[in-house]
């Protein structure tokens, strides 16, 4: 479920609302994304995959965690890697391997062998 955007990361680029199956988004007086249904997050997380700055964090749960969890902490969330995580993990963004490429090895890499000989 959608948790934190990150005020300080986001660019305004509004992907993440033009994303979102559920419009969960709605964009703030200053022009941030603000989460304003999240119980309709259906933890797709495409708004984190789609986020070039990085910004959001969907933590894998389908209901909303505590506002003292570590999910609504942003300093944790960056310190510890957390915060675009699922983006990063999925190997989108620049200078990132796509997971793809990585699950199948050197065969799809450039530097690799071919795949027909």
């Amino acid at each position: 479920m959608i948790e934190l955007i990150s005020t300080q990361q986001c660019i305004a680029c509004d992907k993440c609302i033009l994303v979102c199956p559920t419009n969960v988004f709605d964009r703030g007086a200053d022009g941030l994304p603000v989460i304003s249904r999240q119980s309709d997050c259906q933890t797709c997380f495409q708004c984190e995959a789609n986020c070039p700055a990085d910004a959001l964090f969907v933590a894998p749960h389908t209901h909303p965690l505590p506002e003292a969890s570590f999910a609504h902490d942003e300093e944790h969330l960056r310190r510890t890697g957390l915060l675009g995580s699922y983006r990063r993990d999925i190997g989108w963004g620049r200078g990132r391997t796509p997971a793809a490429a990585r699950a199948v090895g050197p065969a799809l890499s450039p530097s690799g062998p071919p795949l027909i000989s």
